[in-house]
């Protein structure tokens, strides 16, 4: 078991719904650093399945386990979120090689808005790096077993939406 550092990360996303993929970083950020806030962005123009309360209680749920991680809900620019909670490094997951140039144009735009708060990239595991929340949601949405994608929680919260 590897040492964490003693610093607060930022994990954020839209979480819509939380997958095995966000569940597999959130605990590698945990092992990484002291504390890990998991941000959950709240967009004006985006039209989530879930409130950010649901996802809120969802990744509680989910990360329950983990002693130093906890949720919460931002509106607006992600560097004023750490920014406004002290956080140090901001923690990006990357699922492919095509989401590392969008990915790398916000951490230079972040540090160039915050150069004290540093971005760092956590590649997916293999076994992850297809999964994506949309496809949890298009699968689900047909009645499709997501039970390989998304925590049991998730699960049952998407067997509700979609009846």
């Amino acid at each position: 078991m590897s040492t964490a550092i003693a610093r607060l990360a930022v994990y954020a996303g839209s979480f819509d719904p939380p997958t095995l993929g966000h569940l597999d970083l959130i605990e590698r950020a945990s092992a990484l650093f002291s504390d890990v806030i998991v941000g959950i962005g709240r967009h004006p123009t985006k039209h989530p399945l879930f409130t950010p309360d649901e996802r809120i209680d969802m990744v509680r749920r989910t990360a329950a386990y983990l002693p130093n991680v906890t949720v919460d809900a931002f509106d607006g620019l992600l560097i004023e979120f750490c920014k406004r909670v002290g956080a140090g490094v901001i923690v990006r997951g990357l699922r492919a090689a095509t989401d590392f140039e969008n990915e790398l144009q916000i951490a230079h735009a972040n540090a160039d808005l915050s150069p004290d708060i540093d971005t760092i990239f956590l590649p997916t595991r293999t076994k992850n790096g297809f999964i994506s929340a949309s496809l949890v949601r298009e699968i689900a949405s047909h009645r499709g077993d997501v039970s390989r994608y998304a925590p049991p929680v998730v699960c049952e919260a998407l067997r509700v939406k979609f009846g």
